[in-house]
């Protein structure tokens, strides 16, 4: 992987390192394989270790590296096509919905769901899923149900109070007595909680993409669910149903 004079080049340095590895990753190394550490790397590129991590943080990000717990920092294989279909109208839990329930709670939501409920410091139903592809999971998702969208479940027998799958499908069953109004959507980057981090095999604030959607029904907002994706080999596009829809996911 040779050298490079980085003093004199007007792009900031670690843009241009970055390049440098990009171009080094398609031509001296396979997928899976492991790069040298920090160390050999800043030294090799005569940069500073701040400089190179700023590179390598940009490529994870875009999907060419991973950054695995015991193992070090890798080249990622190639992206996998996942359907995500924003138009499609339908609850969580709906026949073909890609995602396993893992769990459910009843807890008071964070300020910023909480407030799109209209319900300020009261517990809802949160129900914790996960999505896989070639059983490598690539998103998790908590889903918040105020117990107002769901008030059958209140007589459904033998779940008890704890969390629990069989809780969390009955939320997702009960949903689907509501008629869906609609569906508001937003993505923004963020860094992986210590628990998203670790369903997801990644490091602590990892890059992430967090999808928020709004669940419309009766005028008002029925359930949100907060999905994040891994941003070092995801994609997210929104189009039409036909052909459109796709995550790309490592």
């Amino acid at each position: 992987m040779g050298t490079t004079q980085l003093e004199t080049v007007p792009e900031p340095k670690y843009w241009h390192l970055r390049t440098v590895l990009s171009n080094a990753l398609d031509s001296e190394f396979e997928v899976g394989e492991i790069l040298p550490n920090e160390r050999e790397l800043a030294a090799r590129f005569g940069v500073a270790r701040a400089t190179l991590r700023q590179a390598l943080e940009q490529l994870e990000l875009e999907g060419r590296l991973q950054r695995r717990r015991g193992v070090g920092t890798t080249v990622a294989p190639p992206r996998v096509g996942v359907e995500v279909n924003p138009t499609r109208h339908s609850w969580p839990g709906a026949p073909g919905d890609a995602w396993q329930t893992e769990g459910c709670a009843e807890d008071v939501p964070p300020a910023a769901v909480g407030r799109a409920l209209g319900r300020d410091d009261e517990k809802v139903y949160t129900v914790r899923r996960v999505r896989t592809v070639h059983g490598q999971p690539v998103a998790t998702e908590l889903l918040y149900v105020p117990p107002a969208s769901v008030p059958g479940l209140s007589g459904i027998a033998g779940l008890g109070t704890d969390a629990g799958v069989a809780r969390g499908r009955a939320v997702l069953r009960e949903l689907q007595r509501l008629e869906l109004g609609g569906q508001e959507r937003t993505v923004e980057l963020g860094s992986a909680r210590a628990e998203d981090a670790k369903r997801l095999d990644r490091l602590p604030g990892a890059p992430v993409l967090v999808l928020t959607t709004r669940y419309l029904a009766a005028g008002g907002t029925a359930a949100v669910a907060v999905s994040t994706y891994r941003a070092d080999t995801c994609r997210l596009t929104f189009g039409e149903p036909a052909g459109a829809g796709l995550l790309a996911a490592g």
